[in-house]
């Protein structure tokens, strides 16, 4: 039995004591380690997260917020890449498809991710380079500051999710939030306009989902029909139409159709 339990197997008072105690001790030499590494900091002249001031006379972030501000804007770069761009119809119109197939785990998720990726890169591509141009490069320059070129690469965005969401759902979360009716697309509160874009994704992904599983299921149906009337009720339907649901899709060249399709409705 250890020091500092009862015979029933508790913690003592004293070893509770001793438990408090060892973290208060451990909590005190965590604060000063930290104060002593900020002193260490401002004795050595290392930058510090203050605002500074700028040319104008007013206050801009420090080089340390800066890289603090970019550095945590970092974790939210995979949900904007699922939810501000095309990846989410790409993805959906895969999976479904993979569904309409039958082929299980053919391609793996890894595959489909990649691909979605990939072909998300290629839609995305002009409004990449324009925040570049109009972003990106005038702030590494120093001609503009953080705040300006932040505003300057969600244009390009902003402009992007307004082309491809619906005036219906648009307007149904104006309602909800209870927004007045905007004037224009500028007017269109980004948080609105978000979950607006995400709905009309996926109704677009779904839309696109069902013409494309029409003729798997008849040849599903087709075969399904053939075994009843043959008598081979123990044989499974998916088993014998897959060979025909892949040489289908292999004659009418799916892959060239189909992410062509993905890729021009971006255009539209």
């Amino acid at each position: 039995m250890s020091p500092g339990t009862t015979p029933g197997g508790s913690v003592s008072a004293s070893g509770s004591f001793k438990l408090r105690r060892l973290g208060a001790i451990g909590q005190t030499l965590l604060a000063m380690t930290c104060w002593a590494l900020v002193g260490s900091a401002r004795a050595q002249g290392m930058p510090t997260l203050t605002l500074e001031e700028s040319a104008g006379g007013g206050e801009t972030w420090s080089l340390s917020l800066q890289a603090l501000a970019l550095m945590t804007s970092l974790t939210l770069l995979p949900a904007a890449l699922l939810l501000m761009t095309s990846f989410t119809r790409i993805v959906i119109v895969l999976s479904i498809l993979r569904t309409a197939l039958g082929t299980q785990q053919t391609p793996s998720n890894q595959v489909l991710i990649g691909l979605a990726l990939f072909l998300t890169l290629f839609v995305m591509r002009p409004v990449f380079e324009e925040i570049h141009s109009t972003a990106l490069t005038p702030y590494l320059d120093g001609t503009v500051d953080a705040q300006a070129a932040l505003g300057a690469a969600a244009e390009p965005v902003r402009e992007f999710m307004m082309a491809q969401t619906r005036e219906t759902d648009l307007e149904l979360y104006l309602t909800l939030s209870q927004s007045p009716a905007p004037g224009d697309a500028s007017d269109v509160s980004f948080w609105t306009l978000l979950p607006a874009f995400v709905t009309s994704e996926l109704k677009t992904a779904f839309q696109i989902g069902f013409l494309l599983f029409i003729p798997f299921l008849i040849i599903d149906l087709v075969v399904a029909s053939v075994l009843m009337s043959m008598g081979m009720m123990m044989l499974s339907p998916l088993i014998v139409s897959l060979p025909f649901k892949l040489m289908l899709f292999v004659l009418v060249d799916g892959w060239n159709l189909l992410l062509g399709t993905l890729a021009g409705s971006f255009l539209v």
